[in-house]
């Protein structure tokens, strides 16, 4: 089966367009294309209590960003500031590249 694809990437500015978050905006930390779900940094954070295994390991509760889905997240342009959908565009050396629908600039850098 084919690898699957996401129209997010690690360390793209994404902003969150639906749930408790909804409105906020962070970098991507790490993607899952697939379970289709990716991780924001500081959002979506949740607790997780921790037992101490051994002697020396540290127990409590631990703050961690949980994952989101990626179908609830829209790419910050870079030259618009606007949460916007992205296309690909094939450039002139071959490469494909993702560009803004709104404004038409190049997203990857």
């Amino acid at each position: 089966m084919a690898a699957k694809t996401l129209h997010v990437r690690k360390n793209d500015m994404v902003m969150i367009i639906a749930g408790k978050e909804k409105g906020k905006s962070g970098k991507v930390l790490q993607v899952f294309p697939g379970k289709g779900r990716i991780k924001v940094e500081n959002l979506n954070v949740v607790k997780r209590h921790k037992r101490a295994t051994r002697a020396g390991v540290e127990s409590g509760i631990i703050e961690k960003e949980a994952a989101i889905d990626a179908s609830n997240v829209m790419v910050l342009c870079g030259a618009c500031n606007k949460a916007t959908r992205t296309g690909i565009r094939l450039l002139e050396d071959g490469s494909k590249a993702r560009f803004c629908k709104k404004c038409n600039e190049i997203v990857d850098k």
